[in-house]
C-alpha cells in the first residue's frame, strides 16, 4: 500500500553519502611556531638529512604534505617538526622551506626547458678541472662561469693533477677574465684551497674523474667519498658520487678560530646546459669580450658571419698590433669562439 505524504517521517528519508566527504576540509594549517631551523645536507630517495642549527644534530626528515611539489635540495634552509632526536628510528617533517638567496641550476642541454636545481644558498662555485687524465675542457669551464654569474655565485677555478701537466697555458686563458684560481697536485698541500674555501659555502662542479671526491676527502678527513678512475680507452671518468652532499670543513686557526665553512660535493656531469640563461648573461661572463661587444652595431648577433662585428675587428687588431704575442691572440680567439658557440646554442632554443 502506498503511503500518503502526511504519513512520511525522518526514518523514510534516504540520504546518499557525499563521495567527496561529509565535511569540507579546513584550509587552516598549523603555524608550527615551535619548529626548529636547520639546513639540508643530503637528499636520498625522498629522505632528507638535515642539520639542526641549535646543537648541530643530524636528523632524517620527510617533506610535509602541505609543501606539495615544492622541491627541497641540498643547501636549503628549512624548518622541522616531529621527532628531532636523531638516530635511525626517528623521523622529522620539513614544514617550511625558507626563501633561497642563490640557486645554481642547469639543464640537460641548451634546448631543454626543464631546469634542474643543483644546490641552494651556496655563495661560491668551484669549477674543478683536471690538467690531464682526463684532458681539460675549456668550454665546460666557460659554461660554469656563465652559470655562476647567472646564479650570483663567485667563481673559483681549481686545477687538479698539476703533477701531470703544466697549468700555465690554461691559467693564462682565464687570468684576463679576473677569475681566481688555485692549483693542486696529488699529495700536495692544500693551504691555498683551504684559504679560498674558509667561511664560505662552496659547491664543487666538474666532470667525472677530475678529482672532486679526492679533494673532498683531503679537505674533510672523515668524508669517505668514493673515488673512481679514468677509463684508459674513452678518457672519461666513472661516476662515483651519486648525489650531492654538504660537508662541514674543519675549523682552522689557533687564536681567531677561523670558520671552516662548507663544501658541497656533486656528481660528475657530462654536460652543463644553459637553457635558463639569457644571452646577455653569457656575454657578461667574459668582461673583456663584453667591453668589445659594446662597440658592435645595434642588433649584432656576434656570430662568425655577423657583418661589422667588433669581435672580428679586435681579432684583426691583435694580429697586427701584437705579432710578438701570439699566445694573447690565441687566448682571446678561444674565448670568442666559446662565446659564439654558446650564443648559437641558445639561439636554437624553441
Amino acid at each position: 500500500m502506498v503511503r500518503r505524504g502526511r504519513d512520511f517521517d525522518e526514518d523514510d528519508v534516504r540520504v546518499r553519502a557525499n563521495p567527496r566527504g561529509s565535511r569540507p576540509r579546513s584550509r587552516l594549517r598549523p603555524e608550527h611556531e615551535d619548529a626548529a631551523d636547520g639546513m639540508v645536507i643530503a637528499v636520498d630517495r625522498g629522505r632528507y638529512t638535515c642539520l639542526i642549527d641549535d646543537d648541530m644534530r643530524e636528523v632524517i626528515a620527510m617533506k610535509a604534505r602541505e609543501l606539495g611539489r615544492k622541491g627541497v635540495v641540498v643547501g636549503d634552509r628549512v624548518s622541522l617538526v616531529g621527532d628531532l632526536r636523531g638516530g635511525p628510528d626517528a623521523l622529522a617533517r620539513i614544514v617550511r622551506v625558507h626563501p633561497r638567496e642563490h640557486v645554481l641550476r642547469r639543464t640537460a642541454d641548451d634546448t631543454d626547458p626543464v631546469e634542474r636545481v643543483i644546490v641552494a644558498n651556496a655563495d661560491q662555485l668551484v669549477i674543478v678541472t683536471a690538467l690531464a687524465d682526463p684532458e681539460p675542457r675549456p668550454r665546460m669551464i666557460d659554461r660554469c662561469l656563465v652559470a655562476a654569474l647567472d646564479a650570483g655565485l663567485n667563481p673559483l677555478l681549481c686545477l687538479t693533477k698539476a703533477d701531470l701537466a703544466d697549468p700555465t697555458p690554461l691559467l693564462s686563458v682565464y687570468e684576463a677574465l679576473g677569475v681566481p684560481a688555485v692549483v693542486t697536485r696529488r699529495g700536495g698541500e692544500l693551504e691555498q684551497l683551504h684559504a679560498a674555501l674558509a667561511g664560505r659555502i662552496s659547491v664543487l662542479v666538474g666532470h667525472s674523474g677530475v678529482g672532486k671526491s679526492t679533494l673532498v676527502n683531503a679537505l674533510v678527513p672523515d668524508a669517505d667519498r668514493a673515488i673512481g678512475h679514468v677509463n684508459d680507452i674513452t678518457g672519461r671518468g666513472r661516476h662515483t658520487s651519486t648525489s650531492a652532499v654538504a660537508l662541514r670543513l674543519p675549523e682552522r686557526g689557533d687564536s681567531d678560530r677561523v670558520s671552516g665553512g662548507w663544501v658541497i660535493d656533486t656528481p660528475g656531469v657530462r654536460s652543463f646546459g644553459l637553457a635558463h640563461v639569457s644571452p646577455d648573461h653569457v656575454v657578461q661572463a667574459f668582461p673583456d669580450l663584453a667591453a668589445v661587444i659594446a662597440e658592435c652595431p645595434r642588433g649584432c648577433t656576434h656570430a662568425a658571419d655577423a657583418p661589422d662585428c667588433a669581435l672580428d675587428d679586435r681579432l684583426d687588431a691583435l694580429s697586427v698590433d701584437s705579432p710578438e704575442h701570439p699566445a694573447e691572440r690565441a687566448a682571446f680567439a678561444a674565448r670568442v669562439d666559446s662565446v659564439r658557440r654558446l650564443l648559437a646554442a641558445l639561439a636554437d632554443r624553441p
